[in-house]
């Protein structure tokens, strides 16, 4: 959903430092945990966008055009992304993203998993398994467009019953993934509806290995669907494109 005041040029490609990585693409978290959408498999030699659907209590502020909380961005977000992942390293992608639940046993098909407007999200006892299972593997998942405290607790009720022996830290610049291929340099980025201050929250295992990154008070995907739209400012989708990129690079990379 559109909201930014101004109106800036988008139609040249995104500006990139150049440089190129060479990944292999067996690292795919393995094992088992119904899903639904257009898509529910992709090559497994491409690297791939999963977006998570979930059940939950659905209100009229959740739904923007007859769109589902888990679908917002879908499909040009992923889609936008995997095209800049593809043209700034040597990561061969699937252009399409699949959708799928966590109690698919397919999603351990997949590395790198995206989750969105997380206030709305119920998830049952077995999708908490999958989670659990899923980020323990070797699973990396970015929660994304969402803000207000009711929804962050939501979030963390459900972390609470999938890793009661874990807590959501705040992640500073230090954190590799902000230098992971992009050198990022300030996490004080402008959220596209302009509300909230935007912070990074971070969920790692016993040996330290981030397994989820989470953007609070923002929506990165919501710069990655209209980057190719002059109504979005080019910087802030350049920025949002770099977080990307780099959350990608260090699932594979981790």
């Amino acid at each position: 959903m559109r909201r930014w005041g101004g109106r800036r040029s988008l139609r040249a490609r995104l500006w990139i430092i150049g440089g190129a990585i060479c990944l292999l693409m067996g690292g795919a978290p393995s094992g088992g945990a119904s899903s639904s959408g257009p898509d529910s498999d992709a090559p497994s030699d491409r690297f791939t966008f999963a977006r998570i659907q979930y059940g939950g209590r659905f209100s009229a502020r959740a739904f923007f055009g007859a769109v589902p909380p888990w679908a917002h961005d879908y499909p040009r977000g992923g889609r936008h992304l995997m095209k800049i992942l593809s043209e700034v390293s040597l990561v061969r992608v699937h252009p399409e993203e699949v959708i799928l639940r966590f109690d698919d046993p397919r999603v351990f098909k997949y590395p790198f998993a995206y989750l969105c407007e997380v206030g709305f999200m119920d998830l049952s006892d077995r999708e908490i398994e999958g989670l659990r299972e899923y980020l323990l593997r070797g699973g990396f998942l970015i929660v994304d467009d969402f803000r207000e405290e009711w929804a962050l607790e939501n979030l963390r009720a459900h972390l609470r019953r999938a890793f009661p022996e874990l807590e959501l830290e705040e992640l500073d610049l230090s954190h590799p993934i902000f230098n992971c291929f992009f050198s990022i340099r300030t996490l004080e980025v402008t959220p596209p509806y302009g509300e909230g201050v935007p912070k990074f929250f971070g969920l790692s295992d016993t040996k330290g290995r981030l397994m989820m990154i989470v953007n609070y008070n923002n929506d990165i995907s919501e710069y990655w669907e209209w980057s190719d739209d002059p109504f979005a400012p080019i910087e802030q989708t350049n920025e949002a494109f770099k977080f990307g990129v780099n959350y990608a690079i260090y699932a594979l990379t981790h």
